[in-house]
């Protein structure tokens, strides 16, 4: 009786991969289609409103003072905002991933504090530390040092929501790679900074442009942080996402969607970069166990 059981049980089990083509044709276009809702057709849209009304508006609007500004401010803040959190991160990583020391986990839940914090209030908290009301305000003042509402504050906000991209796609990797072939190298004689250059930075390269890859996206379309620290002074401390606000609020569609197409032709970009930094690691890890 026992054995007709386990037969009818091996019968009726499936493989959750073994569904009918049906089913699996129906979990396809449900995926299809809302990716097609909410990614694509606004990206679409954005896109079709930049070149309504011809290139040469879309050149125009491009090429407006301010939304020039706004472009070199953009990347002048991501430019130090990404090579800041670039060492950063490595150094983090590094720590978290080789050594065993007290405060470990309260160091990993700081890295992770930016993702469950609003970009909105880690702003504000620049402003209690650097505004004209908080202890630092009035020496800053006197020694005639700007925070708020000019570049070192949009820096810094910049920096606090981008800190965890690298460091947190480092952490796992070298987890998982573990201290084996740096404690070779030192063995052999390598020094510190021989170890990490030769050893270690080849085993993580695709991770770590990976992460800086993420980290210069959300770089150049932070907007809450920077909105509350930068005063929106117009071709001043207006960065790409902020100058798109603004002349939305104006009505100049032409001009808004212009920029915004920018941003998201950047995501494009930051897409079509991540897949195939996916593939080459991916075939590098394949190729490093077939050599073993």
């Amino acid at each position: 009786m026992s054995d007709a059981l386990s037969s009818a049980k091996i019968r009726t089990w499936r493989s959750p991969a073994s569904e009918s083509l049906g089913a699996k044709i129906g979990i396809m276009t449900m995926a299809v289609v809302y990716l097609t809702l909410i990614i694509v057709l606004p990206l679409v849209a954005v896109l079709t409103e930049a070149f309504r009304n011809g290139f040469e508006t879309y050149v125009e609007a491009l090429s407006d003072p301010d939304a020039m500004a706004a472009i070199r401010l953009t990347l002048l803040v991501a430019g130090i905002a990404v090579p800041l959190n670039l060492v950063f991160g490595v150094a983090a990583s590094w720590a978290i991933a080789k050594f065993e020391f007290k405060g470990k986990a309260f160091l990993i839940t700081l890295i992770d504090l930016p993702f469950s914090v609003s970009p909105v209030i880690s702003g504000l908290v620049y402003v209690l530390l650097f505004g004209s009301s908080s202890v630092l305000g009035p020496w800053l003042k006197e020694n005639g040092v700007e925070v708020l509402f000019a570049v070192p504050g949009i820096v810094l906000a910049t920096v606090f929501v981008t800190f965890p991209f690298v460091a947190r796609e480092l952490i796992p990797l070298m987890q998982e790679q573990g201290t084996s072939e740096e404690e070779a190298a030192i063995t052999l004689g390598a020094n510190g900074w021989q170890t990490f250059f030769r050893v270690t930075l080849p085993n993580i390269k695709w991770g770590l442009l990976y992460g800086v890859l993420l980290c210069n996206a959300r770089a150049m379309g932070e907007f809450g942080a920077v909105s509350v620290v930068s005063g929106h002074i117009r071709g001043v401390t207006t960065t790409m996402p902020l100058h798109v606000e603004i002349l939305y609020n104006e009505y100049n569609l032409a001009g808004a969607f212009a920029v915004a197409s920018l941003l998201a032709l950047l995501a494009l970009f930051t897409l079509v970069v991540r897949t195939v930094l996916e593939i080459w690691f991916s075939h590098g890890i394949a190729g490093g166990n077939g050599s073993h």
